[in-house]
């Protein structure tokens, strides 16, 4: 059986999600989904990056011990998918001490001994945000760009990873599409970090400064691994690096990571160079997306403009968020969520548009006591093309235009009016088309789609509204 493993980010949980995150989640879906209806034998995992400052600085804020606060957080961020229906087969925490940290320590001493790790004295600039250092020349007005904070002076004794030494490496494997970057505006962004000359960077912290939790440093007590250097090892220790190597065999090398645009650099050249020095394979290919904003404004705590993706289920139900995070954000760029607009798109494509559609012909039918005899839809070959392009947005355009080219005809036809035979003629093309209407959308809208091809099977009869108005 063929197989397909792809990965969402490792997120930090010294927060909890916001709705932004849910576009992620059902990207990596409707990947798998679509992945599963071809038969493949898939995996998703996703996991928590536990073995950060922040989340210290976060338990420390909450005046709880470290281990209770990421059992607390780790479990709302696992949950949050089931609750958005996103089955993931693995969740792996960076705190898993048995099947974690055994395989961040091997992959570290596989580095080391190909004689890419090295112990120097060091002062930079540090972005906790970010758990990285920041040049001068990334800083606006002394600010990290991303978190508008001002990073900490750090001199200490760390070890370092020789990144420099795969930068030509790194632009060949890009340039020949060996490591698959998508889209291509993400694609040339690394291109042009690794081009403008790659540093050494630091992979560990003392003791101190990591407050004590993290992955030991082999054979030094003194340090703990660096956060990035640590959790990017999830998506293999996730599925038994260092720990059930039959198993690792099998699912790595991943054939999609999918990660936000802030972490770009992280996956795009850190990972591959470590796995390199490893001497391990590179995932196939990174999907890149942009962030979901809040009127224009990034959503963050600081500016007070959260909104959880469980608010907007409860209100307005899954799908439809499901259907507006993929069709209104571009993977190019970056998006924008607002409730006038959620609610224009909810009104406009699923309760006038698609849910209108099959409406319409199902009272038709109903009326006239058709029946499906046979079942012959397709899998809309275009809409295929541009998921396998990641284009979601497009694919769904494309839906979108079978469902208003069947509404045009049904309007120019007026089958109301036609003979009995014309009518079952009629209604046998329309079923067809609306079957593979909604066996098209089952990777995008899998209830959806159930829901409609349960309701043109056999005798056809009215249901209630998909999706009433609001």
């Amino acid at each position: 059986m063929k197989k397909f493993y792809l990965t969402t980010a490792i997120p930090y949980v010294n927060g909890l999600p916001h709705v932004g995150h849910s576009l992620e989640y059902f990207q990596a879906d409707t990947v798998r989904r679509y992945y599963q209806l071809k038969s493949y034998d898939t995996l998703l995992l996703s996991g928590a990056d536990e073995n950060a400052l922040k989340n210290v600085q976060a338990s420390e804020k909450e005046g709880l011990p470290i281990q209770q606060f990421l059992d607390i957080n780790s479990k709302i961020w696992a949950e949050t998918y089931e609750f958005l229906g996103v089955h993931l087969d693995i969740f792996q925490r960076g705190s898993d001490q048995k099947k974690h940290w055994p395989g961040v320590q091997k992959f570290w001493k596989l580095c080391q001994e190909n004689g890419d790790i090295y112990k120097k004295e060091y002062a930079g600039l540090y972005c906790i945000g970010c758990e990285s250092f920041k040049t001068n020349e990334e800083l606006i007005n002394g600010l990290c760009p991303t978190h508008q904070t001002k990073p900490e002076l750090i001199k200490e004794e760390n070890y370092f990873f020789k990144l420099s030494k795969y930068q030509d490496k790194l632009v060949q494997l890009i340039e020949n599409n060996e490591l698959k970057i998508t889209p291509d505006n993400k694609r040339q962004e690394a291109l042009s970090f690794i081009k403008s000359g790659l540093e050494d960077f630091s992979i560990s912290r003392s003791n101190e400064r990591a407050k004590g939790i993290g992955v030991p440093v082999p054979g030094d007590p003194d340090q703990k691994i660096y956060v990035w250097f640590d959790a990017l090892n999830i998506y293999m220790t996730g599925i038994g690096f260092g720990w059930d190597d039959i198993k690792y065999q099998k699912w790595w090398p991943a054939d999609l990571h999918i990660i936000g645009k802030d972490i770009n650099r992280f996956h795009t050249v850190y990972w591959p160079a470590m796995l390199l020095s490893a001497g391990l394979p590179l995932p196939k290919q990174i999907l890149i997306h942009g962030f979901v904003n809040l009127k224009g404004e990034k959503i963050s705590k600081s500016v007070g403009n959260v909104i959880s993706p469980q608010d907007v289920v409860k209100e307005f139900g899954l799908e439809p968020l499901r259907y507006f995070m993929l069709s209104q954000n571009p993977i190019d760029s970056d998006g924008d969520f607002t409730f006038e607009r959620f609610k224009e798109v909810y009104n406009g494509d699923l309760a006038n548009g698609l849910g209108n559609l099959v409406a319409r012909v199902a009272k038709l039918a109903e009326n006239s006591g058709f029946e499906v005899t046979k079942t012959t839809e397709i899998f809309d070959p275009l809409v295929e093309e541009k998921l396998k392009e990641f284009k979601f947005n497009e694919a769904l355009d494309a839906v979108w235009q079978d469902i208003a080219a069947l509404d045009k005809k049904i309007n120019q036809v007026e089958p109301w009016k036609l003979e009995a035979n014309k009518l079952e003629e009629f209604l046998s093309e329309s079923s067809v088309k609306i079957r593979s209407i909604a066996l098209t959308l089952s990777p995008f809208l899998p209830e959806t789609s159930q829901k409609i091809l349960k309701q043109f099977s056999g005798k056809i009869q009215s249901a209630p509204p998909l999706f009433p108005r609001i």
